[in-house]
C-alpha cells in the first residue's frame, strides 16, 4: 500500500490549491502522530526560529502564529515561491533543526497541510485573535501572555 492509499485525505487536501503572490493563508501544520513534538522551549524555538527564516528570506510576511505542543497555526501572505514549496522547506528546515538538536532523525510533521485563502472581506486581525487564543480554549493557560509560543503583527 502506498503513501496515498494510506492517506486518502491529502489528495483531498490538494485539490484545487493554488499559491497566488500577495494572497493570504491561514496555514495548520500537525506534528507527526500528534507527538507533543513542541512542548519544551528548545524544540519549540527551533520551529520559530524556522517561520522567522522564511520571514527573513523574503517568502512570506508572517502574520500571526501560535505554535502548540503538536500543531500550529501560521497566518502569512506569500511573497515568493509556491505555498507547497515553502511548506515542504519550512518542514524540512525545522525537522533538520529539531532533530539536530534531539540528535536524532525521523519525521517532525505529518504529511501534508491545510490552508485557507482568506478572502478580502475577512478580518485578518480577528482571524489573528482566534489564531493566538488557541492555547486559552486548550486550557494551556489562563492568559495568552502566559503562552510563550505565539506572535502577531497587531499586538
Amino acid at each position: 500500500m502506498n503513501d496515498e492509499e494510506r492517506r486518502p485525505h491529502g489528495r483531498d487536501l490538494r485539490k484545487g490549491r493554488h499559491s497566488g503572490f500577495g494572497q493570504i493563508y491561514l496555514l495548520t501544520l500537525v506534528t507527526w502522530q500528534r507527538l507533543p513534538a513542541f512542548s519544551d522551549l528548545a524544540t519549540a524555538r527551533l520551529a520559530i526560529q524556522a517561520m522567522h527564516y522564511h520571514h527573513r528570506q523574503g517568502d512570506v510576511v508572517s502574520l500571526a502564529y501560535v505554535l502548540m505542543p503538536d500543531h500550529m497555526h501560521w497566518l502569512i501572505q506569500l511573497q515568493n515561491g509556491t505555498l507547497a514549496g515553502l511548506m515542504r522547506r519550512f518542514k524540512g528546515y525545522s525537522a533538520l533543526q529539531v532533530n539536530r538538536m534531539r540528535m536524532q532523525s525521523g519525521r517532525l510533521w505529518q504529511p501534508g497541510y491545510h490552508d485557507h485563502a482568506l478572502r478580502e472581506e475577512e478580518d485578518l486581525r480577528e482571524i489573528s485573535r482566534y489564531v493566538i487564543a488557541n492555547p486559552l480554549r486548550a486550557g494551556l493557560v489562563e492568559r495568552i501572555g502566559d503562552y510563550p509560543h505565539w506572535d502577531a503583527v497587531w499586538l
